[in-house]
Parts: C-alpha cells; structure tokens; sequence
C-alpha cells in the first residue's frame, strides 16, 4: 500500500517526511511495509523511536504500538535521549493521544512517555489516531491543569478517512473539530 498508494500522493515528500507508526501499520506483521518504504527515517526495524533536531527544537518520535511501560526499552531510551537534550524547546510525537475526547479519554499505556517529557520539561505532544482535531491547554500527565510548566496536546487526525466523533469533554479541551 505504501508503494502503489502513499508513493502515488505523498511520496514526493518522503525525503523531508519524519513519519511514526500507528495501529494500521500493524495489520501488517511487525509493521513491515512501514519499515520497509521508510527505512531508517522510521527509527531502527521493530523500534520505530528516534529523534532529531530543527532548528530549537528537539523531536522525539516514538512508537505507541510497542512497549510503553516505566522501565521499557522505549522509556529509558526516551529518558537518555531527553538528558542528552541541548535544544531551548521539546516535542514528542507518536501516534495514540494520552488525552482525547473522542474515545478512550485517557490512555494509560503512554502515560509513562508523558511522564519523562513533563520531567524533561517538553511544550507540546503531537498525536493522530482519531479521525479529528483536539488541542488541550497545557497539563500535566495526569491531566490536571499546568500553566506554567504543562504540555500541549494536539490531536491531528485529519488526514485520514472519515471522522470520529466527541464524547465526553475532557478539562483542558481547547478546541474541538470533527
């Protein structure tokens, strides 16, 4: 699909596409097409997480189809790569949101990646999965408000098929658009 369908649209793009698997990368086994179209800009086969830097910003991709537990290889891999940071502004990026209002409103299998960016003093998480638009005021990892040192969230999941639909209205829900 990657080959006859995403090259036919995106794939002018792939040198600058930073991408991260999600959930319909794995209906294939171990993700393979994914891996096998993107390379080694999809992070190292069977990880999927990586990082790099634009400019003052250091990015995270990481892979919410693999272990996300405390103590994972993914979570210590995360915390190193947040200790190594030199860059002003943080972002991570995966696919299933920790917070939504759409859904399973919140997600405990990433908590533990939101925890090591709070502690590294991360801005904004970007997330896909739902077939729409969520931005959340910046909060902590358990939700609550944070003003001062809480991480945005964004939902962007318009760029697939169809849209999901709003549930209940989580706290910190700016913005919604299905």
């Amino acid at each position: 699909d990657y080959t006859n369908c995403f090259a036919q649209s995106w794939g002018r793009h792939k040198a600058r596409i930073r991408p991260t698997a999600g959930d319909n990368e794995y209906k294939t086994a171990n993700a393979s097409g994914y891996f096998a179209y993107f390379g080694a800009t999809a992070g190292q086969t069977g990880k999927g997480y990586y990082s790099y830097d634009a400019g003052d910003w250091h990015v995270v991709v990481l892979n919410s189809e693999i272990a996300t537990a405390a103590g994972s290889a993914q979570e210590r891999w995360l915390r190193a790569d947040l200790a190594a940071n030199t860059k002003s502004c943080t972002t991570g990026i995966w696919h299933k949101p920790r917070f939504s209002s759409s859904g399973t409103l919140r997600r405990a299998e990433v908590k533990p990646l939101w925890d090591a960016l709070y502690a590294a003093g991360a801005e904004i998480v970007l997330n896909g999965h739902y077939k729409l638009y969520e931005r959340f005021a910046p909060q902590r990892p358990d939700g609550s408000a944070d003003g001062t040192n809480g991480i945005r969230q964004f939902t962007i999941g318009t760029g697939g098929e169809g849209t999901n639909t709003f549930d209940t209205r989580l706290a910190n829900s700016q913005v919604r658009k299905s």
